[in-house]
């Protein structure tokens, strides 16, 4: 299934009531959402406000709204900023308004019911809730059990994001080999995500053993460089290959969410030659640069989905490079 998406940033219809020091007003999508303490610095560093955190997912909305669409989200909120505790929240408080969309999911003794955020007014009331990041499933409602994402997370163990963008290079020539389309996008944290959009032929079960033997086969090839070992102070130097993203209890960084760091970078999709450029860096975007970006160029992602396929004869083939990199 194709999801129709925004190329550029448009404005959408909204209405602010800004008082100093008091509540402030937001109207946008036929729903009306008070945001309180709006003064409320949540970045300390930088003096970034909720008011900023709300005004900015008004404002991305358009462009974001399509990668969240129909998928379970966790929320990672922070009431006293970033300095403060965080925590993240996975089922919908019983107080969020009838008006946000939700679905219930099955779980080892019952249910739970996570929020869906398909418009502009829900990423508001998110931020309005201290939402900071959200985490997006890698299926969408209406196949839960079937994913459209498979995920590599590029974790570095070091500050070297070059590390980084040379492991990234390495992946994206294995997917070409294995003649999968490939997108790329910056964390807003430490490294990347090179993620592969699927037709939701395959279970959950089948994309992650899949993912499982991607990673394998690139830590064969390139074992001083990469590691898919889970405990940290083992990897030395090397690049994570986090596969275990490809489960259907896990999620990762919706794009053009705001992470919880000083400056309030943001997660962003670029083009496979922007992310491997000298001047990229995984905290290369914040919430006032991004929509600059976005007013002049076009998201990297916006036919994402036209590019999905089956990983079925992928998988013959990366089994047949696995064995041959065991012989060697």
């Amino acid at each position: 299934m194709v999801y129709a998406t925004t190329n550029r940033l448009a404005k959408l219809p909204v209405r602010h009531r800004y008082d100093d020091m008091a509540d402030k007003e937001v109207s946008t999508g036929g729903h009306t959402i008070d945001i309180t303490h709006p003064e409320k610095v949540l970045f300390p560093a930088s003096g970034i406000t909720k008011a900023e955190l709300v005004d900015y997912y008004r404002e991305i909305a358009p462009i974001a709204i399509p990668h969240l669409a129909e998928r379970p989200l966790i929320m990672e909120q922070y009431p006293a900023g970033i300095a403060g505790k965080g925590f993240f929240h996975r089922t919908v408080p019983d107080y969020f308004p009838t008006w946000i969309d939700r679905i219930a999911l099955r779980k080892v003794g019952g249910k739970i019911t996570e929020v869906i955020a398909n418009d502009a007014a829900t990423l508001v009331y998110l931020a309005e809730q201290n939402c900071i990041t959200l985490h997006a499933s890698l299926s969408r409602r209406d196949r839960i059990d079937y994913p459209d994402r498979l995920i590599i997370d590029l974790d570095p163990s070091t500050g070297d994001f070059g590390a980084v963008q040379s492991a990234a290079r390495k992946l994206k020539a294995l997917l070409d080999d294995l003649e999968l389309v490939s997108f790329v996008q910056i964390t807003g944290s430490r490294g990347m995500h090179v993620v592969v959009p699927l037709d939701r032929s395959g279970k959950f079960e089948k994309v992650h053993a899949f993912a499982r033997e991607l990673a394998a086969v690139m830590v064969a090839r390139y074992p001083r460089e990469l590691t898919i070992e889970q405990r940290k102070n083992r990897r030395g130097k090397k690049v994570f290959l986090d596969f275990m993203r490809n489960s259907p209890a896990q999620t990762a960084v919706a794009p053009y969410s705001v992470r919880a760091r000083e400056g309030a970078p943001v997660a962003v999709p670029l083009t496979w030659s922007e992310a491997c450029s000298k001047s990229m860096t995984a905290q290369k975007y914040n919430i006032k640069s991004i929509l600059r970006r976005i007013s002049k160029k076009d998201d990297p992602w916006a036919k994402i989905d036209r590019s999905a396929n089956s990983l079925d004869h992928a998988r013959s083939e990366l089994t047949s490079a696995l064995d041959k990199e065991a012989v060697s």
